[in-house]
């Protein structure tokens, strides 16, 4: 027996590759599914399987492609309502891989149709693939099906607890646990770093494994969530109506344009140029209006943060030969209305003698010595967890996850202000995004808050709830 897992790091996502006896079974495939097909040509298999976990929030699944190509059923768990063919199996129902089996276990609270999916081999249970219910270091949150279900986050929560109490827990200590997800995700708020663990530590280490009542696991698994990112629903839709053809998405993408026919689509067509180059490029040299998202970096998760809306037409500037993997990665997250990319990049851009805009960076040893405490204005983009661990003395968080709320409080401001980050990654696209709205009156540090703090910047703990707040 086979299991693979297929770890995306930029979407902290696990896709699982199980090849038992010339049969595949493929769980929660990514978007681009030929590495899921070479992968059973290689070891001589056929897949026989495609499970679906549930109808995933923050990537869009591969299910339907690979269907498509391999004439594998897709299977979702028990109350699964999807709008193309598919199987809906019942809870604890089996399907036969090789000589192993696999059964399915339906685990509602993330979301309705939620399901395990537990390996048997010689009619022990080896693997859990976990979906979103279990995490490691945490479980699935319980907030984002609560208007699809017509109930509240407490409501899906305790039904969370019961799915763990009385399908989970029960099982042996020695089952290895397979999630959907790790730590990076927004699906959860406390996972940890490891992508495997097995089933017995988690029992003693997850915080919302060891509740002392349903009442305190409610209490537990809600406190604290954060907003989901606005482009979850998106991708909801997408994996539950169906979307376009992931060759078709690649086929119109890869469409070189010169720099008069980018200029002209960028005017025409209502299109945002996506710069997907690294902090330190970018900063030199970009096509005014850009929006700096690094590949280097959460690419996905962060486009869908900041564009939101999965069928805005972009436009792309990229380093030489990053042109597939941009679109393979904006794919995943759902944005496949791609009109092409910059041919030649940068350099055909400004040979063409285009205007270009530059971001004003200084180092964090600039920073030290241009800065006032109390008063420079001075833009922490970092998450408010972040900066009420640390945080330099009078500067005020604005996360960069709600920019599009904040910015305009600036566009009155007349002063110079400072933006920066943990390391300079985010604070380049908040740079960006300022750009484009027309503000240009700041400085951003290099390096972030790392090199700040290495500079000997006056620093705290202490927050000020007016400074979370005033802008």
């Amino acid at each position: 027996m086979k299991v693979e897992q297929i770890y995306t790091g930029c979407l902290a996502q696990g896709a699982y590759y199980l090849e038992n006896n010339g049969e595949v079974a493929i769980i929660d495939p990514l978007r681009e599914v030929q590495p899921y097909l070479d992968r059973a040509e290689k070891d001589g298999a056929k897949i026989k399987y495609i499970f679906e976990t549930h109808f995933h929030a923050d990537f869009v699944s591969g299910h339907l492609d690979l269907s498509k190509k391999s004439g594998a059923p897709i299977i979702y768990g028990p109350k699964a309502n999807p709008e193309f063919e598919c199987i809906i199996a019942e809870d604890g129902q089996e399907f036969l891989l090789g000589d192993a089996v696999i059964r399915v276990l339906h685990t509602p609270g993330h979301t309705m149709e939620s399901t395990c999916f537990l390996l048997l081999e010689n009619g022990v249970p080896t693997s859990l693939f976990s979906g979103d219910t279990l995490f490691l270091g945490d479980v699935g949150r319980p907030d984002l099906a609560q208007k699809a279900a017509d109930m509240t986050q407490e409501q899906l929560a305790g039904m969370l607890y019961e799915s763990l109490m009385n399908k989970i827990m029960p099982l042996p200590n020695e089952v290895m646990v397979y999630p959907a997800h790790g730590a990076g995700s927004a699906c959860g708020k406390n996972m940890m770093k490891e992508t495997m663990d097995t089933l017995g530590h988690q029992k003693e280490m997850n915080y919302a494994l060891n509740q002392p009542s349903k009442e305190a696991f409610i209490e537990a698994v809600t406190d604290g969530l954060l907003p989901p990112p606005a482009y979850f629903p998106m991708n909801v839709a997408m994996n539950k109506k169906g979307y376009e053809s992931f060759d078709s998405v690649m086929d119109q993408g890869l469409k070189g344009l010169t720099p008069e026919e980018f200029e002209t689509a960028a005017e025409t067509t209502g299109a945002l140029i996506l710069d997907t180059r690294s902090a330190a490029v970018f900063k030199d040299a970009f096509v005014p209006r850009s929006i700096n998202i690094g590949l280097d970096g959460q690419f996905a998760p962060w486009v869908g943060a900041m564009v939101v809306d999965v069928k805005q037409p972009l436009l792309l500037v990229t380093d030489e030969g990053k042109e597939e993997e941009t679109l393979i990665r904006l794919s995943r997250v759902g944005f496949d209305v791609v009109y092409g990319y910059l041919k030649g990049g940068m350099d055909a851009w400004k040979a063409a003698g285009k205007e270009v805009d530059s971001v004003n960076r200084i180092t964090a040893e600039q920073f030290k010595s241009e800065i006032t405490i109390g008063e420079s204005f001075i833009l922490d983009v970092r998450k408010e967890s972040e900066y009420r661990a640390e945080h330099v003395d009078e500067a005020y968080n604005k996360p960069l996850d709600f920019i599009g709320e904040w910015f305009v409080d600036l566009t009155s401001h007349e002063g110079e202000f400072y933006v920066h980050c943990a390391g300079g990654y985010r604070s380049m696209i908040a740079a960006s995004v300022l750009k484009s709205k027309g503000i240009h009156n700041f400085k951003e540090v290099e390096g972030g808050f790392k090199a700040i703090a290495e500079a000997g910047v006056a620093k705290t703990d202490f927050v000020c709830q007016s400074k979370l707040q005033k802008a």
